[in-house]
């Protein structure tokens, strides 16, 4: 994959790992647009990046989505690559029935719907480049799921698969299709389960955005993380199982 000269546009770029990649984007010399509902932190973002381009869009809105690809494309007519990384976590218990599940934001309309109706949008803008690129960012999760957060697993993995297809399906058009599968990454998602479970946790996501663009460079189509990079390669559904119960075992 070409690392430079590239016009990319990153959902839920103001933070977390969308961030750490729009400044490594940004850091090889491309052209960086990012997207989210807080104009705050958006203009946080490009105080300390003047270079960078921002969009108050909530992707959850279809008013939105397609605002957001009229906006870009008539003025980055260059955009080639599109990466999905806006989503949400929430830790959901149905032992309590469906009081939990209603009451939030959806996960199955943020982490999966959004990327899907965003990927039929762009295709037709991306299949005119000579060089496109769809990154869409699951979680190592839709691998081996956390009981505590089951529907942002199931509509990863959804994610995960949908992307594999997409895949297959975009083969003759010129666009690579990249999954990236993250680990636990010391970020804002599902903040208030971090905190009960003690504060903080996992990588930097900076030190993620640097793996992630090490598989880019090496033309890797799923970047996982450095846990499971080993598991996904030699892994049997035992192991899957057996992982899933160890990681699941206060459920038990």
């Amino acid at each position: 994959m070409n690392m430079s000269g590239n016009t990319v546009l990153i959902t839920g770029g103001a933070t977390g790992i969308g961030y750490a990649l729009a400044e490594s984007f940004l850091g090889l010399g491309n052209e960086v647009i990012i997207c989210g509902r807080r104009e705050a932190r958006l203009r946080q973002a490009q105080e300390k990046h003047p270079c960078l381009h921002f969009r108050v869009c909530d992707v959850s809105k279809e008013e939105d989505r397609r605002s957001l690809l009229a906006w870009t494309t008539e003025n980055f007519s260059g955009l080639n690559i599109l990466v999905n990384n806006a989503g949400i976590q929430r830790a959901i218990n149905f032992a309590g029935g469906i009081a939990d599940f209603l009451d939030g934001e959806s996960e199955i309309t943020i982490d999966l719907e959004v990327p899907i109706y965003l990927c039929g949008l762009f295709i037709p803008h991306l299949a005119g480049k000579q060089v496109a690129a769809i990154i869409n960012v699951s979680s190592g999760l839709a691998i081996t799921p956390a009981a505590a957060m089951p529907v942002y697993c199931a509509a990863k993995s959804g994610l995960h698969t949908f992307t594999r297809c997409l895949r297959f399906q975009l083969a003759n058009t010129g666009i690579k299709v990249i999954e990236v599968l993250p680990p636990a990454v010391d970020t804002e998602l599902n903040m208030k389960y971090r905190q009960q479970r003690g504060g903080r946790f996992g990588i930097t996501a900076g030190e993620y955005a640097a793996y992630v663009m090490k598989g880019l460079k090496n033309d890797e189509l799923e970047i996982a993380n450095p846990a499971i990079e080993k598991l996904r390669s030699t892994a049997t559904m035992n192991d899957l199982d057996e992982l899933f119960m160890r990681m699941n075992g206060q459920w038990m």
